[in-house]
C-alpha cells in the first residue's frame, strides 16, 4: 500500500512521484517509491527513492537512495529530500531508516550527517549482493531514528 505524497514539500523542493514499485519477495526487493527531486518551479534537480520495511538487502543497500545532479550540488538538497523522505516512511509506521554509501564518497556521508544519521559501521558487502557484482566492495552504515516524538 503506497500513500499520499502531496505534502513532500519544502520552501525549496518537492518530491515528484516518479513511480512505484511492489514488493518482489523472490528477490527480496521492497515496495519502493521512486521521486524526482525538484526545485518549486519545477526544474529536476535529482532523484531520490525510499524502499519500505527491513531487510538484510536494505542493511546493505540502505532504504534510501539519493543523487543530485551536478549543477545543483552544495546546497544540502538531498539531505533536505532525505527529511521528506522520513515524513513519508513514517506513514508506513517504521521507526527507522538505514542509509548507506560508498565509503569514498565524502559528499554523502556528509548528507547522511546533515540529515541526522548515526554511524554504525563500514561493512564489506556479501558477494551475492547486487552492488558487489557492479564493483562496489564496501559500505558505510548510518541509522536515522525517525519514530515521531
Amino acid at each position: 500500500m503506497f500513500y499520499d505524497i502531496s505534502d513532500l514539500k519544502t520552501q525549496e523542493i518537492c518530491l515528484q512521484l516518479e513511480k512505484t514499485c511492489e514488493a518482489q519477495p523472490e528477490k527480496k526487493w521492497l515496495p519502493a517509491y521512486y521521486f524526482d527531486i525538484c526545485l518549486l518551479d519545477g526544474t529536476k534537480i535529482g532523484k531520490c527513492d525510499l524502499r519500505i520495511g527491513h531487510n538484510e538487502k536494505t542493511y546493505i543497500g540502505g532504504n534510501i537512495g539519493y543523487s543530485i545532479d551536478e549543477p545543483y550540488r552544495g546546497h544540502h538538497y538531498a539531505a533536505k529530500a532525505c527529511e521528506l523522505l522520513f515524513k513519508q516512511a513514517r506513514k508506513h509506521d517504521l521507526d527507522y531508516l538505514i542509509i548507506t554509501c560508498d565509503p569514498t564518497n565524502a559528499a554523502s556521508s556528509r548528507t547522511c550527517e546533515l540529515a541526522g544519521g548515526k554511524f554504525i559501521e563500514k561493512t564489506d558487502i556479501p558477494e551475492d549482493n547486487e552492488m558487489y557484482a557492479e564493483g562496489k566492495r564496501e559500505v558505510f552504515i548510518y541509522r536515522f531514528d525517525i519514530k515521531k516524538s
